[in-house]
């Protein structure tokens, strides 16, 4: 290989991979800045979609990728703490957030990118408090974002020189769709929209490509970089496969409205770089920045259009697992204790039902070591975790309001059986590691040994289902019936302990199945202990 055209793609990709460490780097040091309280922004300032496109900017300039705010959003979508409609006004302002890295990379400060990079360094490494090592790797990652610029820009120079590339530039001024083609794959292969809109600016310039080349592999930029929340949507629900194809059709939408309104646009940035006299690498950005201005205040009348769409291309009724309690209105507390406990116990069996629901995906991730099972089941753990904390706080808030005795021992009642249940959850998520561990160490268990555990999970299963129902129905006989559910899961430990002694000292079983064994059906003795406590809030006993 000839020693420049080698020079020039080491330099390139190096530099590549420097920009991209930047992005990552400055992301995560403003993320860990401002508290790691995205996910809390996305929940709570997305009741209409306005306030939605707002959050979707905010988290985007602070996490520095839209595909990571897309991503973000689908998982939430998934868990049922926002609808889809709610979802498409974030994934809107997404788009606008992720133009601030363009705007970032149009101000000229390459000459003080080492500068800034030593700075950066500074804070990390002699600095002992979190919050200024937070800052200086946000800076270091700033420093590096132009510092990977400067060696791309040396880089792609000899570009406009070359015959070859100058063919394809022409090609693409004269063939939009090939621009939006090329964008969309370099994006897709780097996985960074801010990244090749960073080269196309370098490109632009540098002069090895004109404007009216330029903007079409913007637009195929913007539609690549959807691929990364497809990808995160695969093995989710309906509904968060639903929000990333939202994604998707609202870059192609707006690509095609302006390819055909390309000339105009071009003109309109042609105006904006001489009245403002922007250099080339601004420039870029706010063609990038109006390009998804536009498209959002085109298509953010017609959410609910892009909503049934993607409903219709995506069709079938969706399992969600809704993190959010359905009963707890606050107006009932001050109406009556009575009616508020009643809200309370609904919150609780539905939270019973999903300990249950959980319990059961743990035993099919089990048996079929299938990825799907274990995600679900942790869907409902962190379910689990987040009603335990909402009914808590509300039968907290029912316990400042006058109570008969009866009321009394009822809200004692759900309280000890909220963490009762969300201990169960505890513990299938503690099975669900040892089942990691199982397949990452592949560890065999005997047919044997998967036959008892299965019989195990199968009690258990029906115990806590049984607890569960005895709590909806103040039903003594469903109770006391848990309690000889529960004896014949601690008889059934101890049996089953002993058997595994005996194939291990035949040598059937090794260690590490052993402990594996040993400790699921530990984890699911104690699921049956905390179904009997519910059952014993049912009978009244101590």
């Amino acid at each position: 290989m000839d020693i420049d055209v080698q020079q020039l793609i080491f330099e390139f990709v190096g530099g590549l991979g420097i920009f991209l460490l930047g992005i990552k780097f400055m992301g995560e040091g403003l993320q860990k800045s401002a508290g790691d309280r995205l996910r809390d922004i996305l929940d709570k300032f997305t009741s209409n979609p306005f306030l939605g496109v707002l959050a979707g900017m905010v988290v985007t300039i602070l996490i520095q990728s839209s595909s990571g705010t897309t991503v973000l959003t689908v998982g939430l979508v998934n868990a049922g703490f926002m609808t889809l409609r709610q979802a498409i006004g974030v994934i809107m302002g997404a788009n606008i957030g992720t133009t601030v890295t363009a705007f970032i990379i149009g101000i000229d400060l390459e000459a003080y990118a080492l500068p800034i990079v030593a700075v950066g360094a500074f804070l990390i490494f002699f600095f002992k408090s979190q919050k200024v090592s937070n800052i200086g790797q946000a800076i270091f990652g700033f420093g590096a974002l132009f510092l990977g610029l400067k060696f791309m820009g040396d880089a792609m120079a000899p570009l406009e020189g070359l015959e070859s590339f100058h063919d394809l530039t022409v090609s693409m001024s004269d063939n939009p769709i090939l621009g939006v083609v090329i964008g969309t794959i370099f994006t897709v292969v780097v996985q960074s929209s801010s990244a090749t809109i960073g080269i196309l600016q370098g490109l632009f310039a540098e002069g090895a490509i004109d404007l009216r080349a330029a903007l079409p592999v913007l637009f195929g930029d913007n539609i690549g970089t959807t691929v990364t929340a497809i990808l995160a949507s695969i093995g989710t629900s309906i509904a968060a496969k639903r929000a990333a194809f939202v994604h998707v059709i609202f870059n192609l939408v707006g690509t095609t409205v302006f390819l055909i309104l390309l000339g105009a646009f071009t003109n309109y940035v042609i105006f904006l770089q001489s009245s403002l006299n922007l250099n080339p690498e601004m420039t870029l950005a706010f063609a990038h920045g109006s390009f998804n201005l536009a498209n959002t205040i085109i298509q953010f009348p017609f959410i609910a259009v892009l909503a049934w769409i993607v409903t219709k291309m995506i069709p079938g009724e969706d399992t969600i697992i809704e993190y959010k309690p359905k009963h707890l209105d606050p107006i009932f507390i001050q109406q009556s204790s009575a009616l508020a406990l009643d809200q309370s116990k609904a919150e609780v069996i539905r939270m019973g039902e999903y300990a249950s629901k959980g319990l059961e995906e743990t035993n099919l991730y089990l048996t079929t070591n299938s990825q799907k099972h274990s995600e679900m089941a942790m869907q409902v753990e962190g379910a689990l975790n987040n009603l335990d904390q909402k009914i808590t706080e509300y039968l907290v808030n029912i316990s400042g309001e006058s109570m008969s005795e009866l009321e009394s021992a009822r809200h004692t009642a759900l309280m000890n059986s909220v963490r009762d249940i969300e201990r169960i959850g505890d513990h299938f998520e503690n099975i669900i590691e040892l089942i990691d561990y199982k397949i990452s160490n592949k560890v065999t268990l005997t047919e044997q040994a998967q036959d008892d555990l299965n019989n195990m999970f199968d009690l258990t299963i029906m115990t806590v289902k049984q607890a569960v129902k005895a709590l909806d129905s103040d039903d003594r006989e469903e109770a006391l019936a848990v309690i000889q559910k529960e004896d014949q899961i601690d008889k059934m430990e101890r049996t089953y302990r002993k058997k595994h002694i005996i194939r291990m000292n035949e040598g059937l079983c090794n260690g590490s199945a052993g402990i594996v064994f040993v400790d699921i059906i530990s984890n699911l003795e104690r699921i049956g202990d905390h179904a009997v406590n519910i059952a014993e809030e049912v009978l009244g006993e101590e």
